[in-house]
């Protein structure tokens, strides 16, 4: 399909890669790793046909299509997104054109042949025609629109914005369409670079489904593990300026990695000894004529050793956030929370407390509120109705998406860290930039002058030197590599504080979230456990809302057997037969209602004394849950054997007390639902 061979690139005098070997087979879907600066964006565009390769060569299959998503610079105008993503069908659309002229044509020669006259052309213009139409079938051609609709809808397009000119949306958006295209397209190979940067959840779980299915092959850059490790089965790595293959996802390739590592380790060691041992034999024997023979044939020996070498590891940002000194045990309280602008209603109504040690994921689609909520949990933005409180001794510290705009462009980056930590000696100072990969000379260049992934990774150094302890976090793992969010993922699991956070990678989400806060149409409902605990959740209560209704009638009993997703409830029997299966006559009275059944009717008074202690249990709880994983998270953590051994009683009392408020609310309300059948 496609090749490299003996391929090489340079960057100015540095070597990118060299001796390059890969073929590229149809059909294998890829992800193309390694450290930052490797070449991973360069070897992309050389397989686009880009950018050229300083020597080696490429070749690929002939009428073989290629697609290319770059990270970021496109931008489509003059039509509308609907248009713009129909312009990739113009062949299609050709073809369509000249069906309808063939059709007309075959109507006029029918005509000819009507009135006797032979007419060759007819046929080959009815073969044509057919060969159109078989062509325009297996293309799909009647159903571009839906196509089109389906991808962007799976973007994140509303109906609404099918219509809007592609000049008016920002340049996240332009990717999306840049993206859509592409899906819409159909390359035999797709290349895409960073596809998920601009994505939300939602979206990126819908790409993820869409190239599951894809029928050619694909290859991935990306810094989202777990969208990895879903959607390849090849990795493909850039690292000591040559390409090593590997088969299995990323999490597979890591482990193979590490046992190829070790393995070069080891032979670099033995290289090492033989080269020890004949430069030993030739610095001891140089001198002896009697050696001459042996020394020159260990010299040729040395010098036909082609090195080994051990290429430096990235350097990994190594932080810990402070540990703070304790908040209350509730954190924050929202009350009757409401927020618009002007005639939109973006929240509405909600209600929620935040408690000490708590890590709350915000998730809902883009637009859905979170930047907003979060925003006014920090104080940023004023509620236009309702309240947040903060508990005793709360500190918070935001760090928003676009952070790096209040940052001013003309301080220099050791100056500005320094004013947020007056008391912090420069030393420290440089030494925490260096984790952040800002060394030596640095931390004298002007904020302006940096990428917005550099200020990023800025603000989130500034965050250290301001000790707080809770954390408000918006998107930090923009612009961070794997080995950035591993460890920024450490340093929160470690932090004693309180987090709430937004987050569009997955892998983070479900390592990091002991809670979820789905903010969707203005409310925000609250899910015990992490990311994946969320979407198991969702769809069992949407398999139970879309389950059907099965009615199992007795005609020998007054009453109908409900069942509804392992359920079963009884309600009255309306059928109008008697027991024996006749029709009852009319008028008649049903089967009254046997008295040991009537015994069973509680008073209105008792009931709604059930239902009120229902509704406390299902507070409850979710609390003690909650109080469950915190005490053994807790433990985690040696401090000392004494207070491991406190929180281990505190863990079994809790699990205890939950065991038994779960089985008092299960029999409550299986009480309550017979009242009701």
């Amino acid at each position: 399909m496609l090749s490299l061979q003996n391929a090489g690139k340079r960057f100015g005098p540095r070597i990118l890669f060299t001796e390059a070997n890969w073929l590229i087979r149809s059909k294998e879907k890829t992800a193309l790793v390694g450290a930052n600066g490797t070449g991973k964006s360069t070897l992309m565009k050389v397989l686009a046909g880009i950018e050229q390769l300083d020597y080696g060569e490429m070749q690929q299959t002939r009428g073989m299509s290629i697609g290319y998503l770059p990270q970021e610079g496109l931008r489509l105008t003059g039509r509308t997104i609907f248009d713009e993503c129909l312009t990739v069908f113009d062949e299609i659309h050709a073809m369509e054109r000249e069906i309808e002229q063939l059709g007309a044509k075959m109507s006029e020669l029918a005509d000819s042949r009507n009135t006797g006259t032979e007419s060759a052309e007819y046929e080959q213009t009815a073969e044509r025609f057919s060969l159109l139409q078989e062509r325009f079938h297996a293309l799909d051609g009647y159903a571009l629109g839906a196509q089109v609709g389906s991808v962007l809808t799976g973007l994140g397009f509303s109906k609404e914005d099918w219509s809007r000119k592609t000049d008016e949306f920002s340049g996240g958006w332009q990717m999306r369409i840049a993206l859509a295209k592409l899906l819409l397209a159909k390359p035999n190979l797709l290349l895409l670079d960073e596809p998920t940067n601009h994505l939300d959840l939602e979206t990126r779980n819908w790409l993820e489904d869409y190239l599951k299915s894809y029928p050619f092959g694909y290859i991935l850059i990306s810094h989202d593990r777990y969208f990895l490790d879903v959607t390849i089965d090849r990795t493909v790595e850039i690292w000591n300026k040559r390409l090593n293959i590997y088969q299995g996802n990323y999490t597979k390739y890591l482990s193979q990695k590490d046992a190829r590592r070790t393995q070069l380790e080891s032979a670099y060691r033995n290289q090492r000894e033989q080269i020890e041992h004949l430069e030993a034999f030739i610095n001891r024997f140089r001198a002896q004529a009697t050696k001459a023979k042996q020394v020159q044939s260990r010299i040729k020996e040395l010098e036909k050793i082609e090195r080994i070498e051990i290429p430096e590891e990235e350097p990994v940002i190594h932080f810990r956030f402070p540990q703070p000194p304790p908040s209350g045990r509730t954190v924050v309280e929202a009350e009757g929370l409401s927020k618009s602008y002007g005639e939109k209603q973006v929240l509405s109504n909600v209600r929620f407390t935040i408690e000490r040690g708590d890590r709350v994921a915000l998730v809902g689609v883009n637009g859905a509120g979170k930047s907003t909520l979060i925003k006014l949990l920090t104080g940023a933005e004023q509620p236009t109705s309702g309240t947040v409180k903060l508990g005793h001794n709360v500190v918070s510290e935001y760090f928003a998406q676009d952070q790096y705009k209040v940052l001013d462009p003309e301080a220099r980056m050791l100056d500005d860290i320094g004013r947020a930590a007056l008391k912090v000696p420069e030393s420290e100072l440089r030494s925490l930039l260096g984790c952040f990969l800002f060394s030596g000379d640095d931390v004298f260049k002007k904020l302006g002058v940096l990428s917005g992934g550099e200020r990023n990774r800025f603000a989130l150094a500034r965050i250290l030197v301001s000790p707080s302890n809770f954390l408000l976090l918006d998107e930090p793992t923009n612009h961070l590599d794997m080995r950035a969010k591993d460890v920024l993922l450490e340093a929160i699991a470690s932090f004693s504080g309180t987090v709430v956070f937004v987050s569009h990678d997955r892998y983070f989400l479900d390592k990091l979230a002991t809670r979820v806060l789905e903010v969707e149409n203005g409310t925000a409902m609250s899910y015990e456990g992490n990311y994946e605990d969320y979407t198991r959740r969702k769809e069992g209560l949407a398999a139970q809302a879309t389950a059907p209704v099965v009615l199992s009638v007795s005609a020998s009993a007054p009453v109908v057997s409900v069942s509804y997703q392992g359920t079963t409830s009884v309600v009255p029997n309306d059928d109008s037969k008697n027991r024996n299966g006749a029709l009852a006559p009319a008028g008649s009275q049903p089967n009254p209602e046997p008295a040991k059944e009537k015994s069973k009717r509680l008073n209105p008074i008792k009931q709604k004394q059930m239902e009120d202690r229902c509704a406390f249990l299902e507070e409850e709880i979710p609390r003690i849950e909650a109080s469950v994983a915190h005490t053994e998270e807790q433990l985690g953590v040696f401090v000392s054997a004494a207070e491991t051994q406190r929180l281990t009683t505190l863990a079994e009392d809790l699990r205890s007390q939950l065991a038994s408020l779960t089985s008092e609310w299960e029999d409550l309300m299986l009480q309550l639902e017979e009242q009701s059948a």
